[in-house]
Formats: C-alpha cells, sequence, structure tokens
C-alpha cells in the first residue's frame, strides 16, 4: 500500500471514530407536534403540574422593580404566554441562544424580557428576572441569553449564554426555587421539566406559518 492510499485509510477509519453532530440543530415542538416559530406566542407550562402552573411575573422579596419571574401557584394557571427570540434571528432549534419575554403589561417601567439577575447573597441563589433589552447579542446583553434543552421525553430550560465568545459564564438548569409559599425561577440542580403550548389566538397562525414552511420545502433545514 503506498503513502497515499495509507494516508486515505487513516482518514476513513478517523471519520469514522469523529463525534456526532449534537442535536443542537433540532427543532424544539410544542405540544401539537408543531416547531415552534418566532412571533408566536406559547405557554412554558411543568410537565408535572401537582406543584404549580405557568410561569408569570412577580414582585421579588424586596417588593420593588424589575419584577422576577415566577412559577403560578395554582396548576390550572397557564401564567402569562411568552415570545422567543434567538440571537441569530434563525429559527428556534435545540441549544440555541434565546431572548424570552412576557407578552404582557406591568406595573413596572420595564420591559419584560428574561434576565438572569446577580447573585443575591441572602437566597444564595441566581435569580432570574426581567426588564432588560431585546436583542442586542454581545458582552453587554450575556446574561439576557437562555437556552431549551432535550431532557428525555420532555424539554428544560438552560442559562449557558455561547453568544459571546470571550465571556465567561455560569452554565447550569433553570429550576424552581421556593422562595416563601412562591415558586421562583432560579438556577438548580434540578431542572424544570416543561412543555410549550402555543395559544389559542396563535395555534392557527402557527399551522399556517408551517404549513407554508413545508410547502417551501424548508422545514426540514437545519
Amino acid at each position: 500500500m503506498d503513502m497515499k492510499a495509507s494516508l486515505l485509510t487513516a482518514l476513513s477509519v478517523l471519520l469514522s471514530f469523529s463525534p456526532k453532530p449534537s442535536n443542537a440543530s433540532s427543532s424544539v415542538l410544542d405540544t401539537d407536534g408543531h416547531e415552534l416559530q418566532i412571533g408566536v406566542r406559547y405557554y412554558i407550562l411543568p410537565v408535572v403540574r401537582s406543584r404549580g402552573g405557568g410561569l408569570t411575573l412577580g414582585a421579588p422579596r424586596s417588593g420593588t422593580c424589575p419584577l422576577a419571574v415566577f412559577q403560578e401557584q395554582l396548576e390550572v394557571s397557564n401564567g402569562f404566554p411568552v415570545k422567543l427570540s434567538p440571537a441569530d434571528a434563525g429559527a428556534v432549534f435545540l441549544l440555541t441562544d434565546l431572548n424570552i419575554w412576557f407578552e404582557a403589561a406591568t406595573i413596572c417601567v420595564q420591559s419584560t424580557t428574561w434576565r438572569l439577575a446577580p447573585y443575591d447573597g441572602i437566597a444564595k441563589q441566581y435569580f432570574v428576572t426581567s426588564g432588560v433589552v431585546l436583542g442586542n447579542p454581545g458582552r453587554e446583553t450575556v446574561s439576557n441569553w437562555f437556552k431549551i434543552e432535550k431532557m428525555d421525553r420532555d424539554y428544560k430550560l438552560v442559562f449557558c449564554p455561547t453568544m459571546c465568545d470571550t465571556c465567561r459564564v455560569i452554565c447550569r438548569d433553570v429550576g424552581a426555587y421556593v422562595d416563601d409559599v412562591m415558586r421562583r425561577l432560579a438556577l438548580s440542580d434540578e431542572p424544570f421539566r416543561v412543555m410549550c403550548v402555543v395559544t389559542k389566538v396563535h395555534a392557527e397562525y402557527a399551522r399556517h406559518i408551517l404549513g407554508n414552511t413545508q410547502g417551501k420545502g424548508l422545514s426540514n433545514a437545519k
């Protein structure tokens, strides 16, 4: 076997043992099995409903603005709907950096876009709050980006922004911290298993968008 053939053989062996592509380009699906769409409103609901309902905004322990992200106490309450916006302005894929914001009005003069707040020394937690600019990925907004990851057959929320190559960030799951009697979103070792339910107002719109996308042959584009 000559040198050229040996190199080709070695390369083929190396490729056969190369890591498989991750699921980073896999679409996130709602409970109807449709891909999540930008501009469509969804309820983020717990898979296990015995511990509360959907997500909402509420006053933190200090009782001041900006508002924090809480879980509704009643499991029959869906909370506020959210919208998702990827950092790259593309589709909503697994492991994609996302802005998440509530489609709701608040008593505070602020945006409803989520952010990870600085460390709370009293509660010893990193809480999810709101009130920051939408978009503009970079060092100044690194705390504003979250991800959706697969967890068995369900999904979970994660804070691990990768849109800033030079930023040092914390990478942890988002879970529910019991603050008195309220369940408040915070970084946690126990992930918050969630599902995305399209609101009734946008259900038909989402199906229309999905149908048009499939008609253009882009439904499997990653």
